[in-house]
């Protein structure tokens, strides 16, 4: 029996009314060739085709999901993958003797400006590439020739939370769709039981990234898109676990319920994408009841997997339990993971304000082994082909030390450096340079938008072509801006 929706005394009256006029402007319209065929919309009753269904892409995908370890608080390029010999000659001397024209708002603290330090790391030459690796990355060290290195990247603000937008959504403002939502917007999920794009955070208590959930938020985009946050303390998502005295069956009686009443909405309103999203949002919701315990379930892994990681190490154990949870979840479909090593501000994160070399030896010491393991897991498992794993923060710091007890460095957006893996990089390059101190980057610059138009183009998607109206305007990741860094492609 055909099922009829329903019809309040407004919408019969709004019909009546509106009906012959309507009929007459689409007249009006196609007469002047400005009417658009619509598409039908798709019965509700028979299912509403899912927001995360995967999409092609627009071209051959190199790479399939993506892993961002997410340097939080912004890592120094002359003491992790920049290496300056040049810099020990100008250690303790003033870098306006360099650029006279240095302004000492460049960084945050402009009354703690020191003189030029030299890197407190030993650096040596690692793989056949022979890349210049910091003693803080010993594990690290022995993937050079799978690393792209990235060395003349630049942004525009030297604040943590706009920077941090603008590394995450394109925009130095909230607001906006972070790249993970783009990902899973453009090409679906591969998992019909488990979200597209999942987050982490620290779990040592050190709090949120500056900026909190904004940098993982969809934006303007449907809310399907978000990223899905994992509590690093308790349950890692919330209302998992069925309540007590619902069962499976009453459960999924009332969501039948639920999306019959959304269905017959959605059927008078087929472009209304946030009620699609919200449907979706349901369902999911209840796949994941099952399939998510499973997918975060770390402890079904064998031993030696485990070790790799460095789970069981007392530096290491917390960041390894989210590497290895982002493998699992990128070998069940999930799209994009990002993980943040570093929590708000200063000491809790790569925010070396003082004590850039015990700073930078902690947390390189926190993610090193972990990171490292995962590159030879994925690898191992014949994932690393098709994952691209990415190594960046949201911007640089001074080669200069920042006044304090023990000497740090300032935020400084005018250099910071990367590094992918995986799906479609070519491994052990480095590609552009900074200036011979580590300052300013000089030679085949990397702007922000540029990372984010490689990074769309290893997944099959076209920067310029993978859009959202909103307000009466496309947007897009890169804005208007934005190019394929081709030198690091495979």
């Amino acid at each position: 029996m055909n099922k009829q929706p329903f019809v309040s005394r407004r919408d019969l009256l709004q019909r009546a009314g509106c009906g012959l006029g309507m009929l007459g402007l689409a007249g009006l319209l196609r007469d002047d060739g400005l009417l658009e065929a619509v598409p039908a919309a798709s019965d509700a009753a028979d299912g509403v085709v899912s927001p995360l269904a995967a999409a092609p892409p627009h071209s051959v995908a190199r790479a399939k999901r993506v892993i961002w370890i997410f340097i939080n608080g912004g890592p120094s390029p002359v003491d992790t993958w920049n290496y300056r010999p040049e810099l020990t000659k100008w250690h303790g001397r003033s870098i306006r003797e360099f650029d006279p024209e240095f302004s000492d708002t460049t960084g945050f603290f402009k009354d703690a400006v020191g003189q030029l330090m030299q890197s407190p790391f030993r650096f040596t030459p690692r793989g056949e590439c022979g890349l210049m690796v910091p003693e803080i990355f010993p594990c690290l060290g022995r993937h050079a020739d799978q690393l792209a290195v990235i060395r003349s990247g630049y942004t525009e603000s030297n604040n943590h939370s706009p920077a941090l937008f603008a590394m995450n959504t394109g925009f130095p403002r909230m607001g906006f769709p972070c790249v993970g939502s783009w990902v899973t917007y453009g090409l679906g999920s591969d998992s019909a039981n488990l979200p597209g794009f999942v987050v982490m955070s620290d779990p040592r208590g050190r709090g949120l990234p500056k900026g909190g959930a904004s940098n993982w938020s969809s934006g303007f985009l449907p809310g399907v898109y978000q990223g899905t946050y994992l509590s690093p303390q308790g349950p890692p998502i919330d209302n998992l676990v069925r309540p007590d005295g619902v069962t499976q069956t009453a459960q999924r009686n009332g969501l039948d319920l639920l999306n019959e009443l959304n269905g017959l909405h959605l059927r008078q309103y087929a472009a209304d994408t946030d009620l699609a999203a919200r449907i979706e949002s349901f369902e999911l919701a209840f796949r994941m009841q099952s399939a998510a315990p499973e997918a975060l379930d770390i402890a079904a892994e064998p031993r030696h997997i485990q070790e790799l990681y460095g789970i069981g190490n007392s530096l290491c154990d917390h960041f390894a339990r989210q590497c290895l949870t982002a493998r699992r979840l990128v070998e069940r479909g999930v799209r994009f993971v990002q993980i943040y090593s570093g929590g708000m501000e200063n000491q809790r994160s790569w925010d070396g304000h003082s004590d850039i070399e015990g700073n930078h030896r902690q947390f390189a010491g926190e993610t090193d082994q972990p990171v490292a393991g995962l590159l030879s897991d994925l690898a191992a498992r014949g994932l690393l082909d098709e994952t691209l794993v990415i190594w960046c923060g949201e911007f640089g710091r001074l080669p200069i030390a920042q006044i304090a007890d023990k000497p740090g460095r300032d935020h400084n957006p005018h250099n910071f450096c990367a590094w992918l893996a995986g799906g479609g990089v070519r491994g052990g390059v480095s590609y552009g340079s900074s200036d011979e101190l580590g300052y300013k980057s000089v030679e085949d610059r990397v702007h922000l938008n540029d990372l984010h138009a490689t990074i769309l183009h290893l997944l099959g998607i076209s920067h310029e072509r993978l859009t959202y109206k909103y307000n009466g305007r496309r947007f897009r990741l890169t804005d208007v801006a934005g190019q394929v860094i081709q030198a690091i492609l495979a």
